[in-house]
């Protein structure tokens, strides 16, 4: 089959490998209908994630139809129509038990690696690296799905590829970071990025009750796109987002600030932002974690910070002073997507809202590799790609 595969830093190719197969009796194979790049799927291809290994297929954003199915799998059959999550869980452990689907205690393969990294292991993911589990990801033709009885969830007859597919990751995030915002009604949520993610974030603000939202990025299309959705946009590099949220705010600062970018954060404007480059480049740190610091900053006393950025290690100068002596909230996780998956099936069935609006581009397989570069260079408007193997 093709599939994308990672073969170092600014490397990604669309290769022939060989073709997944049932290797336990709870597994499905998925015959890809279609695939998306995800934003954390750039932190790869720039080389920010260890664990990764030359001819990885990566990809976690995935959906497509049945065609095999393990012996003991009673959920699937041949022909079904799904979205997978990309959290890879077994439905049956402490955590999957209470809803934290992304912390299963049994899907990471190699959950001693990421012990020693992290402390405990999260659950194993979709094509992101051997520290979670060493899975094959779903930016192919075919991909296994363990544990493919829990989680998955059927597309309705009617509802197309590109209503269903952010099910699978980017709709989850963007929901669960505004979730963890704690709106009430009336709040101003500031939201950092407005890429995919970011954009969900936005629209899922507005959706729970939030009367305004600030829109924070500098790439043109993705604040046109915010504006379409309501958002107050600011350019960071046209304002002080600090002084611009603090003047919306009349000095009291936002009630909420979602952290959508994480390790790979822009400022190029900031001093902190150039140390955090440098420190990287010669490996004195793992992240630059500029978004977070301005994100505490502008919270208001006892308002909450969520973090749906992805972060990979240690993270240097956070102003913590700030956030405890003010009474900051602090929410952050990777998506237990099955939790969300239902949920967020039937806002879009209610017509609440179609996340469809946020793809730009729909390419082939074979032209995943520059895709890549034209989304992680942000050009050609580009703001989510859908690959169709």
């Amino acid at each position: 089959m093709r599939a994308i595969t990672w073969h170092g830093k600014n490397d990604m190719r669309c290769d022939t490998v060989p073709d997944p197969k049932i290797e336990d009796g709870r597994d499905a194979i998925i015959k890809v209908s279609s695939c998306a790049i995800c934003g954390s799927d750039l932190h790869i291809m720039d080389g920010m994630i260890p664990g990764m290994e030359r001819g990885d297929i990566v990809g976690h954003e995935c959906m497509g139809e049945v065609v095999e199915v393990g012996k003991d799998n009673k959920k699937l059959k041949v022909g079904d129509r799904v979205v997978i999550p990309f959290t890879i869980s077994c439905g049956e452990c402490f955590f999957c038990q209470k809803g934290f689907f992304s912390g299963c205690e049994r899907s990471n393969r190699n959950a001693k690696t990421a012990e020693k990294l992290w402390g405990h292991s999260p659950a194993g993911l979709f094509g992101y690296s051997h520290i979670l589990g060493g899975y094959a990801g779903g930016q192919a033709e075919y991909v296994r799905v363990p544990y493919a009885d829990v989680g998955h969830i059927k597309v309705p007859d009617g509802m197309t590829d590109e209503q269903a597919l952010f099910l699978s990751d980017i709709f989850p995030t963007g929901y669960m970071g505004a979730e963890f915002c704690n709106i009430q009604g009336g709040e101003t949520i500031a939201i950092w990025g407005c890429g995919p993610v970011g954009q969900m974030a936005i629209r899922s603000a507005f959706l729970l009750g939030a009367e305004r939202v600030i829109a924070i990025d500098t790439v043109p299309e993705r604040l046109a796109m915010a504006r379409a959705a309501g958002a107050i946009t600011l350019d960071f590099h046209d304002v002080d987002v600090y002084d611009a949220i603090q003047e919306l705010t009349k000095g009291r600062g936002a009630d909420a600030c979602i952290d959508a970018v994480g390790t790979e954060a822009d400022g190029t404007a900031s001093f902190d932002s150039v140390i955090d480059r440098i420190k990287v480049a010669t490996f004195m740190g793992t992240d630059r974690p500029h978004v977070l610091r301005q994100a505490i900053h502008c919270c208001r006393n006892f308002g909450v910070v969520s973090i749906i950025g992805v972060y990979g290690g240690l993270l240097d100068k956070i102003p913590f002073g700030s956030a405890i002596n003010r009474g900051l909230t602090f929410r952050m996780a990777q998506t237990p997507v099955q939790h969300y998956m239902p949920i967020l099936l039937e806002r879009i069935q209610k017509g609440e809202i179609d996340p469809s609006f946020v793809i730009t581009h729909t390419a082939s397989l074979e032209e995943g590799p520059d895709l890549y570069k034209t989304f992680r260079d942000k050009k050609d408007g580009c703001i989510k790609v859908v690959l169709k193997p």
